[in-house]
């Protein structure tokens, strides 16, 4: 991770570099007692957790019953603003997500992340599920900052200083299926206390360049970052590919 910190940082000084780590690890341990409550959170006091910031945005698009992408990283904690999600809108609210390999704990995660009303959906399903669901207004969450499995199906980009190869998901259906893009900005105010302000990346997907989008919000996850680096998830494999 310290590895991960100077390169992604070049301009700080090792006691930057060591305080940002010693930060990360007090945030990621309120993360995991954070996701652990999960299991026990009431909606009201979740929602109490959680305040939203501009959600007139969305539901503008659901005036017009449209569905749109909504996108974020894994910065703060992008679990619970995930879970509240479904009173900031009045669509239909969907979780793309990765399928663990153990049956059991997959069916606890679908079932504490899908306990107010977000359903789960695999990411082998979606392209089934947009098509089958053109007309319907619904709201499809992306996570989209992945190490991509194959980094040759990525757009490989300058991200946090480094050539990185980052997932197109986002941009792919936007563009298919000409679905507005918003993302939801996480900041952590406190312990167990977070905002999630939306704000419009595109709601003219066909009309941008290949790429436009996938770098745009890459760029802005890499605005949150370094305004705040201890709050990103930096034990997660983010450059084991190299670009060749």
């Amino acid at each position: 991770m310290l590895e991960n910190l100077r390169k992604a940082l070049p301009g700080k000084s090792e006691k930057e570099i060591n305080s940002i780590a010693k930060k990360f690890y007090g945030h990621f341990c309120d993360v995991v007692v954070e996701t652990l409550k999960i299991f026990s959170i009431s909606e009201k006091n979740l929602q109490k957790r959680v305040t939203p910031v501009n959600t007139a945005l969305i539901e503008h698009y659901y005036q017009q019953g449209k569905s749109v992408i909504l996108c974020t990283g894994h910065y703060a904690n992008w679990e619970w603003p995930a879970l509240a999600f479904i009173r900031h809108s009045h669509h239909k609210a969907l979780g793309i997500y990765l399928p663990l390999k153990s049956k059991f704990f997959d069916n606890k995660m679908q079932e504490t992340r899908s306990k107010f009303g977000l359903k789960l959906m695999s990411v082998r399903e979606v392209s089934d599920y947009f098509e089958a669901h053109k007309s319907e207004a619904c709201s499809y969450g992306f996570i989209f900052d992945q190490s991509p499995s194959n980094p040759a199906k990525g757009h490989w980009m300058k991200f946090l200083n480094q050539d990185t190869s980052v997932l197109t998901g986002v941009e792919r259906y936007a563009v298919k299926y000409d679905f507005p893009v918003i993302y939801g900005r996480i900041t952590k105010q406190g312990r167990g206390k977070y905002t999630i302000a939306y704000e419009l990346v595109t709601d003219t997907p066909m009309q941008t360049k290949e790429n436009e989008i996938t770098e745009k919000i890459n760029k802005i996850n890499e605005e949150i970052i370094l305004a705040e680096p201890a709050y990103w998830l930096w034990t997660h494999r983010r450059w084991k590919h190299k670009k060749m």
